[in-house]
C-alpha cells in the first residue's frame, strides 16, 4: 500500500519562499506509486492553509494571509504515515514543529527536538561542538539587553576579536541579518540590525586569510554517511542572502578541487558533528578552509537545508550516485525507520 505523507512548507521565517521552492521540487520527485502526498502550507502568520490555498501558494511561490487559526485535520497525525517538515529557519527547523509531531506520535523527516534546536542556535552549536574538539573560529556572545544597557562591554568583546568581524543573529538561517563589520564605527549598525531579529547575537572573528567555503551532506540516522565534498564560489564579501538566491552570483563545484586528505577530514568532522548534535535523517555541514595554512573550521550545521533540484545538498548526493527522487524517498524511509 502507498504511504501517506504530509508535506509541510512555507512557515513563519524569512526563508518562507525558499521552503515553497523546495516543496515544489519534492512534490514532483516523490514517486507516486509509493506515496500519496498531501501538501499543507503554513503562512507567515502561522496559519495552516486550506488545500486550495496551499496549491495556489506552492504554484505562485507566496502564501496569502489568513487561513485557519487552529490546526485542521491535515495537520493531525490521523491517517498519515510520516510528515516531511520542509520548513527552514525559526518555527520549523528549530525543534518547534518537531515537538508538535513528537507529541502527535507521527514519524517525520529530519532531526528530532534536540538535534533541531541545538543545531539551529549558533551559540549552542558552537558550545556543543567545542566539547567534541571540532575546530571553529573565535567568537563571542552578546545579548540585546546587554547591548542596550552596557554597550561598552559588547564593544570590548568585538575589540578582543579584532576587525573585520561578522555579526550574526543566533537563530536565523540563509544569512539573514548577517553583517561584515570592517571598522569599529560600523559596529552599531550591524548590531542594531541583528538585535532587531534576535535577542542573542554572535560576534565572529574572520580567518587571517580569505577562506574557501566547503560543504558536505550527511544522510542517515545512527549509521550516517557523508557525501562528496562540494565548494561554493562567489565574488561577494561573504555568502549573503542576495548572493545565495540570485542566479549567477555563486557557483557550485562538486567534487571540490581540494587535496584528498582535506576532503576526508571535512567528511570526518561533519560526521562527528552530526552525531555529537544528535542529528537524524539529513544535514548539510559547512566549513571554512584556509588554503594557505591548511586550517579547517566548522561554520554551521543545517538540519533542513534548501531542497530544490539545484540546491547544494541534493547535488552533493547526486554526485554520490543518488538521484533526487531516490534521495527524497530515502529520507522518508529513514523517518519511518526511526519509529
Amino acid at each position: 500500500m502507498k504511504k501517506r505523507i504530509l508535506l509541510l512548507a512555507g512557515g513563519q521565517s524569512g526563508e518562507h519562499e525558499v521552503s515553497l521552492m523546495s516543496a515544489r521540487s519534492v512534490l514532483a520527485a516523490l514517486p507516486r506509486d509509493q506515496f500519496d502526498v498531501t501538501p499543507v502550507v503554513i503562512s507567515k502568520q502561522g496559519r495552516w492553509l486550506s488545500p486550495t490555498e496551499t496549491q495556489r501558494a506552492i504554484e505562485s511561490g507566496s502564501a496569502p494571509q489568513g487561513g485557519d487559526l487552529v490546526l485542521h485535520r491535515a495537520a493531525s497525525a490521523e491517517g498519515y504515515d510520516a510528515v516531511f517538515p520542509l520548513l527552514h529557519g525559526p518555527m520549523g527547523e528549530d525543534g518547534t514543529i518537531q515537538g508538535l509531531l513528537t507529541l502527535a506520535g507521527i514519524p517525520f523527516v529530519g532531526s528530532g527536538v534536540l538535534g533541531s534546536a541545538v543545531s539551529m542556535d549558533k551559540v549552542m552549536t558552537k558550545q556543543v561542538l567545542a566539547s567534541a574538539g571540532i575546530p571553529q573560529v573565535a567568537w563571542r556572545l552578546a545579548v540585546r539587553r546587554e547591548w542596550h544597557d552596557r554597550p561598552e562591554v559588547v564593544r570590548a568583546r568585538a575589540a578582543e576579536l579584532g576587525y573585520p568581524l561578522f555579526v550574526k543573529p543566533a537563530n536565523l538561517g540563509s544569512s539573514v541579518g548577517i553583517s561584515k563589520v570592517s571598522r569599529p564605527e560600523d559596529l552599531t549598525r550591524a548590531l542594531d540590525l541583528a538585535f532587531h531579529l534576535d535577542r542573542r547575537v554572535i560576534l565572529e572573528a574572520m580567518t587571517a586569510h580569505k577562506p574557501r567555503e566547503l560543504e558536505v551532506g550527511i544522510l542517515g540516522n545512527d549509521a550516517p554517511v557523508a557525501s562528496p565534498v562540494g565548494e561554493l564560489r562567489f565574488s561577494a564579501d561573504f555568502y549573503d542572502y542576495e548572493t545565495k538566491y540570485t542566479e549567477g552570483r555563486a557557483s557550485m563545484h562538486i567534487p571540490a578541487p581540494v587535496p584528498t586528505e582535506v576532503a576526508e577530514r571535512v567528511r570526518e568532522l561533519a560526521l562527528t558533528a552530526f552525531r555529537t548534535l544528535d542529528c537524524a535523517g539529513l544535514a548539510r555541514v559547512d566549513f571554512f578552509y584556509v588554503e594557505t595554512t591548511g586550517d579547517l573550521f566548522l561554520n554551521e550545521v543545517n538540519t533542513m537545508p534548501g531542497f530544490t533540484t539545484t540546491s547544494m545538498y541534493p547535488k552533493l548526493f547526486e554526485a554520490a550516485g543518488l538521484s533526487y527522487s531516490e534521495l527524497v524517498t530515502r529520507l522518508v524511509e529513514l523517518a519511518l525507520e526511526r519509529r
